[in-house]
């Protein structure tokens, strides 16, 4: 009977396979950028730069390049900004709450300069509560947040890059 156990078990696994694949749950692999080389014009010493070619290059065949004249795409960063807004007051008039907001605006631009995407805006918001008590944990709360919302939006802007179609010489999109 020693073998009974060991067979729920392997059904048990399979079927629990079948359920997680049935809802469309996938682990997130390479992405299929249609470009071979990218241009990204953001600072290279810059955090963003960094991320953002680290997530390009190991998850794609795509490579990024310095030249922009050289590149088969070129990502420009039209506007990056953040924000840190009040959210709510205390009955003494001091802040309890704040709201962290990103707004990411970028477009994808072939060689001859055509625009593979338009201006594209990713939003990213977080809530941080905020206690005078417990500033300097806050403080380390936040810039964990911070980094969240950037994270987020590399990956937002890997799918966008993936998803975006590569012009043909008519000015239409290819058809799949």
């Amino acid at each position: 009977m020693p073998h009974k156990p060991a067979a729920v078990k392997l059904f048990i696994a399979i079927l629990l396979g079948l359920i997680v694949t049935a809802c469309g749950f996938q682990l997130r692999g390479a992405y299929s950028l249609p470009f071979a080389t990218l241009y990204i014009s953001v600072p290279e010493s810059s955090e963003l730069y960094a991320q953002i070619r680290r997530n390009v290059e190991s998850g794609s065949s795509t490579r990024v390049i310095n030249n922009s004249l050289a590149a088969d795409a070129s990502l420009t960063v039209v506007s990056d900004n953040s924000q840190k807004n009040i959210l709510s007051l205390s009955a003494a008039g001091r802040v309890t709450e704040f709201e962290l907001v990103r707004t990411f605006v970028f477009k994808l631009t072939d060689k001859s300069g055509t625009e593979m995407l338009g201006p594209s805006r990713i939003i990213l918001r977080r809530e941080l509560t905020f206690s005078d008590d417990q500033v300097l944990s806050k403080e380390a709360e936040e810039l964990l947040l911070w980094r969240d919302i950037q994270n987020d939006l590399v990956q937002q802007l890997m799918r966008r890059l993936a998803a975006a179609k590569p012009v043909v010489a008519n000015g239409q999109a290819p058809v799949k």
